[in-house]
């Protein structure tokens, strides 16, 4: 008998939601990218792209625990110098709480063109409606 190897052919790819409000950040993008991974199927295979689409609503309502809404910051440079631009977390989650959550699940994917990919299947909503009806998403509630 031989080990099952998944590739493009023999996955199928399935949609899920996952409700961020309340909860930690960093809970919910580590449960993201283990769907975007596909890790949580029988048939995971590291080196193949075998996940599922994620829909991660009420991203505004996630929390950051103890200081780091006032400790943490995003920082991104330019290249150039003096080009350094930091922006606290308490204004990220106040102004761009998509991009917040979106960096925090592309830091827990690994760093590699599979999650690449796997980022175009994240879908990300500040409020608790999303346009993905027609998919029929299921509620992932496994914490």
């Amino acid at each position: 008998m031989s080990t099952f190897m998944a590739n493009k052919a023999t996955i199928e790819r399935k949609w899920y939601v996952i409700d961020a409000a309340g909860k930690p950040l960093g809970k919910t993008a580590a449960a993201a990218a283990t769907l975007l991974r596909g890790k949580h199927k029988p048939d995971y295979t590291p080196h193949a792209d075998c996940g599922d689409f994620v829909i991660i609503i009420n991203a505004e309502k996630a929390v950051l625990t103890g200081k780091k809404l006032d400790q943490k910051y995003y920082r991104r440079h330019s290249g150039w110098v003096g080009g350094l631009k930091e922006v606290k977390y308490r204004t990220l989650m106040n102004e761009r709480p998509e991009l917040a959550m979106q960096l925090a699940v592309k830091g827990m994917l690994p760093k590699n063109i599979i999650s690449k990919d796997s980022l175009t299947r994240l879908k990300i909503y500040r409020g608790g409606e999303h346009e993905h009806a027609a998919q029929k998403p299921e509620i992932w509630a496994a914490e």
